[in-house]
Protein backbone atom coordinates (compact mmCIF):
# COMPACT_ATOMS: atom_id res chain seq x y z
CA UNK A 1 0.00 0.00 0.00
CA UNK A 2 1.26 3.46 -0.90
CA UNK A 3 2.15 5.96 1.82
CA UNK A 4 -0.10 8.94 2.55
CA UNK A 5 2.59 11.41 3.59
CA UNK A 6 6.13 12.35 2.64
CA UNK A 7 8.93 10.46 4.39
CA UNK A 8 11.27 13.01 5.99
CA UNK A 9 13.98 10.40 6.54
CA UNK A 10 14.12 9.36 2.88
CA UNK A 11 14.18 13.00 1.79
CA UNK A 12 17.09 13.72 4.15
CA UNK A 13 18.97 10.72 2.78
CA UNK A 14 18.38 11.92 -0.78
CA UNK A 15 19.92 15.31 0.11
CA UNK A 16 23.27 13.51 0.46
CA UNK A 17 23.08 12.14 -3.09
CA UNK A 18 24.13 13.71 -6.39
CA UNK A 19 22.17 14.53 -9.56
CA UNK A 20 18.75 14.56 -7.84
CA UNK A 21 15.84 15.98 -9.94
CA UNK A 22 14.21 17.76 -6.99
CA UNK A 23 10.49 18.37 -7.31
CA UNK A 24 7.31 17.67 -5.39
CA UNK A 25 6.72 14.49 -7.39
CA UNK A 26 10.29 13.34 -6.75
CA UNK A 27 9.80 13.71 -2.99
CA UNK A 28 6.53 11.79 -3.23
CA UNK A 29 8.26 9.09 -5.27
CA UNK A 30 11.04 8.36 -2.78
CA UNK A 31 8.56 8.64 0.11
CA UNK A 32 6.48 5.73 -1.13
CA UNK A 33 3.50 7.87 -2.09
CA UNK A 34 1.54 7.57 -5.32
CA UNK A 35 3.18 9.89 -7.83
CA UNK A 36 3.09 10.83 -11.50
CA UNK A 37 6.26 9.60 -13.21
CA UNK A 38 5.47 11.55 -16.37
CA UNK A 39 5.99 15.04 -14.94
CA UNK A 40 8.73 16.85 -16.92
CA UNK A 41 11.46 16.71 -14.26
CA UNK A 42 11.16 12.96 -13.75
CA UNK A 43 10.76 12.20 -17.46
CA UNK A 44 13.92 14.21 -18.20
CA UNK A 45 15.85 12.37 -15.48
CA UNK A 46 14.85 8.96 -16.85
CA UNK A 47 15.75 10.03 -20.39
CA UNK A 48 19.16 11.17 -19.15
CA UNK A 49 19.63 7.79 -17.44
CA UNK A 50 18.77 5.88 -20.60
CA UNK A 51 21.26 7.91 -22.63
CA UNK A 52 23.90 7.23 -19.97
CA UNK A 53 23.12 3.49 -19.95
CA UNK A 54 23.48 3.33 -23.72
CA UNK A 55 26.90 4.97 -23.56
CA UNK A 56 28.09 2.86 -20.62
CA UNK A 57 26.92 -0.37 -22.21
CA UNK A 58 28.35 0.21 -25.67
CA UNK A 59 31.71 1.88 -24.93
CA UNK A 60 34.94 -0.10 -24.63
CA UNK A 61 38.53 1.17 -24.86
CA UNK A 62 40.28 0.67 -28.19
CA UNK A 63 43.76 1.76 -27.07
CA UNK A 64 46.33 -1.08 -27.31
CA UNK A 65 47.59 -0.15 -23.84
CA UNK A 66 44.15 -0.50 -22.21
CA UNK A 67 43.68 -3.12 -19.49
CA UNK A 68 41.39 -3.83 -16.56
CA UNK A 69 43.11 -1.21 -14.40
CA UNK A 70 42.49 1.55 -16.93
CA UNK A 71 38.98 0.23 -17.57
CA UNK A 72 38.20 0.46 -13.85
CA UNK A 73 39.32 4.09 -13.73
CA UNK A 74 37.32 5.00 -16.83
CA UNK A 75 34.16 3.33 -15.55
CA UNK A 76 34.48 4.95 -12.11
CA UNK A 77 34.37 8.33 -13.86
CA UNK A 78 31.27 7.30 -15.79
CA UNK A 79 29.46 5.87 -12.77
CA UNK A 80 29.89 9.14 -10.88
CA UNK A 81 28.27 11.07 -13.74
CA UNK A 82 24.91 9.45 -12.96
CA UNK A 83 24.78 7.53 -9.69
CA UNK A 84 23.88 9.25 -6.45
CA UNK A 85 26.92 8.05 -4.51
CA UNK A 86 29.88 5.78 -5.28
CA UNK A 87 32.29 5.10 -2.42
CA UNK A 88 35.97 4.46 -2.99
CA UNK A 89 37.80 3.86 -6.25
CA UNK A 90 37.20 0.18 -6.92
CA UNK A 91 33.53 -0.25 -7.79
CA UNK A 92 33.13 -2.36 -10.93
CA UNK A 93 29.91 -3.04 -12.81
CA UNK A 94 30.00 -5.21 -15.92
CA UNK A 95 27.78 -4.02 -18.79
CA UNK A 96 25.00 -4.19 -19.57
CA UNK A 97 23.80 -2.16 -16.59
CA UNK A 98 20.34 -0.59 -16.57
CA UNK A 99 18.70 1.86 -14.17
CA UNK A 100 15.60 4.03 -14.01
CA UNK A 101 17.24 7.17 -12.58
CA UNK A 102 20.66 6.24 -11.23
CA UNK A 103 20.71 9.18 -8.84
CA UNK A 104 18.83 7.17 -6.20
CA UNK A 105 21.55 4.50 -6.04
CA UNK A 106 24.29 4.52 -3.40
CA UNK A 107 27.14 2.00 -3.78
CA UNK A 108 29.62 1.07 -1.06
CA UNK A 109 33.32 0.49 -1.63
CA UNK A 110 34.41 -2.64 -3.51
CA UNK A 111 30.98 -3.32 -4.96
CA UNK A 112 31.08 -5.71 -7.91
CA UNK A 113 28.22 -6.66 -10.24
CA UNK A 114 28.47 -9.23 -12.99
CA UNK A 115 26.69 -8.84 -16.34
CA UNK A 116 23.15 -7.52 -16.76
CA UNK A 117 22.37 -5.78 -13.47
CA UNK A 118 19.00 -3.98 -13.46
CA UNK A 119 18.06 -1.50 -10.73
CA UNK A 120 14.67 0.21 -10.90
CA UNK A 121 15.62 2.94 -8.46
CA UNK A 122 12.39 4.87 -8.07
CA UNK A 123 12.98 4.46 -4.33
CA UNK A 124 16.39 4.86 -2.73
CA UNK A 125 18.62 1.81 -3.24
CA UNK A 126 21.53 1.58 -0.80
CA UNK A 127 24.17 -1.13 -1.22
CA UNK A 128 26.94 -1.58 1.36
CA UNK A 129 30.66 -2.31 1.15
CA UNK A 130 32.21 -5.52 -0.16
CA UNK A 131 29.01 -6.63 -1.89
CA UNK A 132 29.06 -8.96 -4.89
CA UNK A 133 26.29 -9.69 -7.40
CA UNK A 134 26.13 -12.56 -9.86
CA UNK A 135 24.80 -12.02 -13.40
CA UNK A 136 21.23 -11.00 -14.14
CA UNK A 137 20.40 -9.63 -10.68
CA UNK A 138 17.36 -7.36 -10.52
CA UNK A 139 16.45 -4.86 -7.80
CA UNK A 140 12.93 -3.51 -8.04
CA UNK A 141 12.24 -0.49 -5.85
CA UNK A 142 9.36 0.44 -8.18
CA UNK A 143 5.89 -1.03 -7.87
CA UNK A 144 2.22 -0.47 -8.67
CA UNK A 145 -1.11 -0.87 -6.96
CA UNK A 146 -2.97 -4.07 -7.83
CA UNK A 147 -6.17 -2.08 -8.38
CA UNK A 148 -6.37 -1.24 -12.08
CA UNK A 149 -7.44 2.41 -12.08
CA UNK A 150 -4.18 3.85 -10.74
CA UNK A 151 -2.25 2.07 -13.48
CA UNK A 152 -4.61 3.57 -16.06
CA UNK A 153 -3.95 6.94 -14.43
CA UNK A 154 -0.15 6.46 -14.82
CA UNK A 155 0.55 6.67 -11.10
CA UNK A 156 2.81 4.31 -9.19
CA UNK A 157 4.82 4.16 -5.98
CA UNK A 158 8.13 2.85 -4.68
CA UNK A 159 9.81 1.39 -1.63
CA UNK A 160 13.49 1.69 -0.63
CA UNK A 161 15.85 -1.29 -0.84
CA UNK A 162 18.85 -1.74 1.46
CA UNK A 163 21.62 -4.34 1.14
CA UNK A 164 24.15 -4.48 3.96
CA UNK A 165 27.92 -4.88 3.87
CA UNK A 166 29.57 -8.15 2.80
CA UNK A 167 26.60 -9.64 0.97
CA UNK A 168 26.68 -12.03 -1.97
CA UNK A 169 23.63 -12.13 -4.24
CA UNK A 170 23.54 -15.05 -6.65
CA UNK A 171 22.74 -14.87 -10.34
CA UNK A 172 19.16 -14.24 -11.47
CA UNK A 173 18.07 -13.22 -7.96
CA UNK A 174 15.25 -10.68 -7.70
CA UNK A 175 14.99 -8.24 -4.78
CA UNK A 176 11.55 -6.75 -4.34
CA UNK A 177 10.46 -3.27 -3.14
CA UNK A 178 10.93 -2.43 0.53
CA UNK A 179 13.36 -5.26 1.29
CA UNK A 180 16.32 -4.91 3.67
CA UNK A 181 19.05 -7.54 3.48
CA UNK A 182 21.30 -7.50 6.52
CA UNK A 183 25.08 -7.59 6.58
CA UNK A 184 26.98 -10.75 5.73
CA UNK A 185 24.11 -12.41 3.88
CA UNK A 186 24.10 -14.77 0.92
CA UNK A 187 21.09 -14.92 -1.40
CA UNK A 188 20.90 -18.07 -3.50
CA UNK A 189 20.75 -17.96 -7.27
CA UNK A 190 17.27 -17.41 -8.77
CA UNK A 191 15.78 -16.50 -5.39
CA UNK A 192 13.01 -13.91 -5.09
CA UNK A 193 13.47 -11.82 -1.94
CA UNK A 194 10.11 -10.51 -0.77
CA UNK A 195 10.84 -9.94 2.95
CA UNK A 196 13.72 -8.69 5.06
CA UNK A 197 16.66 -11.02 5.71
CA UNK A 198 18.48 -10.69 9.06
CA UNK A 199 22.25 -10.25 9.36
CA UNK A 200 24.54 -13.24 8.78
CA UNK A 201 21.97 -15.38 6.99
CA UNK A 202 21.83 -17.60 3.92
CA UNK A 203 18.47 -17.31 2.15
CA UNK A 204 17.18 -19.01 -0.96
CA UNK A 205 14.02 -19.99 -2.74
CA UNK A 206 10.84 -18.45 -4.10
CA UNK A 207 10.07 -16.65 -1.93
CA UNK A 208 13.50 -16.58 -0.26
CA UNK A 209 13.67 -18.04 3.23
CA UNK A 210 16.57 -18.25 5.65
CA UNK A 211 18.06 -21.77 5.52
CA UNK A 212 21.13 -21.27 7.73
CA UNK A 213 23.19 -18.72 9.65
CA UNK A 214 26.87 -17.89 9.14
CA UNK A 215 29.52 -16.85 11.64
CA UNK A 216 29.58 -13.07 12.22
CA UNK A 217 32.92 -11.33 11.73
CA UNK A 218 34.21 -7.88 12.58
CA UNK A 219 33.56 -5.02 10.15
CA UNK A 220 36.28 -4.58 7.54
CA UNK A 221 38.54 -1.57 7.92
CA UNK A 222 37.61 1.34 5.66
Amino acid sequence: MAAKHKDARQIELAKKLNHIPWSDEYEKMISGMLYDSFVPDLSAARFKARRWCHEYNTTFPEEPSANFDSLLKDRMVELRKLLGHVQGEDVFIEPPFRVDYGCNISLGARFYANFNLTILDCGLVTIGKNVMFGPNVSIFAATHEVEVQSRRDNVEFARPVIIGDDCWVGGHAVIMPGVTIGKGCTVGASSVVTHDIPDWSVAMGVPARVVKKVTPIKDAES
